[in-house]
């Protein structure tokens, strides 16, 4: 993102000191997004299919039973592969594997473990993901791009310092880098309470880069 000019450069040649800014934000995560899967596994296609339709459909009651939204729950990916062994360097075909995966939006982080609970409970017999994230992320994001053009303004006055410069202290020129990528969950992070499966939500790192360009 490009911000324009803040001023009217003057007529003379400018000489310029451009500076690098970085601000990380530390917040909870309001939001989780798991996904569970179902696996069967039968020498006959259909009877896969079936016992796969009847698991996922209790897994699917148990989940609206906790609460959880309908539109909070989305078909993520359904796959059917047939299985072989290799027996003396033959191929022997053994069934198909039937696998039926789920993203659930938790909006209430402390009833993940409860979730994962209750959909093993009903027959979902894989965990493929947890991931934590912040709902509106745009309030700390902000607060991320206040701290980076902090940083770069201090980073531009010790410059200046150093080389006995006097820099003009509206800066000409503003660009944020897109540090291309989502919000960074840290790897330190803190238990919830819980009587259920212990799940770890920790902190979330909301970063800004902004280059900033100052006269002298």
């Amino acid at each position: 993102m490009y911000y324009p000019y803040i001023r009217q450069q003057v007529g003379r040649a400018s000489r310029s000191i451009t500076v690098v800014g970085h601000g990380e934000v530390f917040v909870e995560p309001d939001i989780a997004t798991i996904q569970l899967e179902v696996q069967t596994i039968s020498e006959r296609l259909r009877e896969a299919q079936q016992e796969n339709a009847r698991i996922m459909n209790n897994v699917l009651q148990s989940l609206y039973q906790l609460g959880i939204p309908r539109e909070n729950i989305q078909t993520a990916a359904y796959t059917i592969f047939p299985r072989y062994d290799f027996i003396n360097g033959e191929q022997v075909f053994r069934g198909y594997e039937v696998t039926n995966s789920i993203s659930v939006k938790i909006s209430d982080i402390l009833q993940v473990g409860t979730v994962i609970d209750t959909a093993v409970k009903n027959g979902a017999n894989r965990v493929t993901s947890i991931q934590f994230a912040v709902e509106d992320v745009e309030r700390p994001k902000q607060e991320a791009i206040v701290k980076a053009l902090e940083n770069a303004q201090v980073k531009a006055r010790t410059i200046a310092n150093a080389l006995n410069l006097q820099i003009d202290p509206q800066p000409v020129k503003i660009i944020e880098v897109e540090n291309g990528g989502q919000p960074i969950p840290l790897l330190k992070a803190v238990a919830f309470e819980s009587v259920t499966t212990p799940i770890e939500g920790g902190q979330i790192s909301i970063r800004s880069t902004m280059r900033v360009q100052y006269e002298y």
